[in-house]
């Protein structure tokens, strides 16, 4: 496990696909890229590597491919959720033995009029007792339908194999709550690219968000000038990332963000259907926002792969 703390900006990263095979090549090139940019980790599995797409196979063969290309000293988070115990703490445990850091695991969500506070309580439990990496806990109600309430989020705080959260509601209070009620120290990240900087305002540790896998530095710069105090900064260039937060959230979602990956010069390419392509004119509407990005990230611009080899 890295020596730094669970906090900065951490990148979901997008799974190519060539044909409908995932495609390790350009996969294990982006994962070069991201090592060279302020991104405290990576997250492979998560909402936006269209993990409920892919089996176990291909998760695992992702997971491995990342950690033979990410530097140790950072974070390598696998997303690990599945419909219950079992099958989560068996992709835990193949998880950890590949190598991972810690595991993200959403909340079970198919019999979701029958998750209750108390079912979630129980099954997270069993999952970090039995899971031999250390569990991030991940609400993401918007694609579960189910909602991990900050008080029983609070209680699983505290449990020692249980080591943040990832919370994705966009929700400024369900922030601070979380902040408020969790062991103190306890890691928080935003799953939202708007409320960054206002996450950071009320004890937040960093986010989670799909542009840091587009504009890490920009991400990125927004909590360094937040530690620094200098909070005009970090405010500006938290304005810089609303119009792609926008684009690949709630408007184009993940198939948005592999359109914003390809601008960005690494390799993104067409979601797995049920998903389908941003229409053109979204197409250029993403790629217009991304070329904006490049010419204003604080550091300066690293351009993707000096070749494609």
């Amino acid at each position: 496990m890295p020596s730094t703390p669970l906090r900065g900006i951490f990148a979901p990263v997008t799974t190519p696909f060539a044909g409908d095979d995932i495609d390790l090549a350009a996969f294990r090139r982006n994962a070069r890229h991201y090592k060279t940019t302020p991104l405290a980790g990576l997250v492979v599995l998560g909402s936006n590597g269209e993990a409920a797409s892919l089996d176990d196979q291909e998760s695992d063969a992702l997971i491995a491919a990342a950690r033979d290309e990410y530097p140790e000293e950072k974070w390598l988070i696998a997303g690990t959720g599945r419909e219950s115990v079992r099958l989560t703490v068996a992709a835990c445990t193949r998880a950890a033995a590949l190598g991972v850091d810690a595991v993200m695991v959403r909340t079970p969500s198919f019999f979701k009029t029958r998750i209750t506070p108390e079912s979630l309580l129980q099954y997270y439990t069993e999952v970090a007792d039995a899971s031999p990496a250390p569990v991030i806990l991940y609400n993401i109600t918007l694609f579960t339908g189910v909602n991990l309430l900050p008080e029983t989020a609070a209680a699983l705080s505290h449990h020692p194999n249980v080591i943040g959260i990832k919370d994705s509601g966009g929700d400024i209070s369900v922030i601070s709550d979380l902040v408020a009620q969790c062991r103190p120290g306890f890691p928080v990240l935003a799953g939202a690219t708007t409320m960054l900087y206002a996450s950071l305002c009320v004890g937040g540790h960093g986010a989670t968000v799909g542009p840091g896998a587009v504009a890490p530095e920009i991400c990125a710069g927004v909590q360094e000038a937040f530690d620094r105090g200098d909070h005009a900064e970090a405010r500006r260039l938290q304005a810089l990332l609303v119009p792609i937060a926008k684009s690949v959230g709630p408007k184009w979602s993940v198939a948005g963000l592999k359109v914003a990956v390809d601008a960005y010069g690494l390799t993104g390419g067409p979601p797995r259907l049920p998903l389908l392509p941003v229409p053109p004119d979204g197409v250029k509407v993403i790629q217009a926002q991304v070329a904006a990005l490049k010419g204003a990230e604080p550091w300066g611009h690293r351009t993707p792969f000096a070749d494609r080899t």
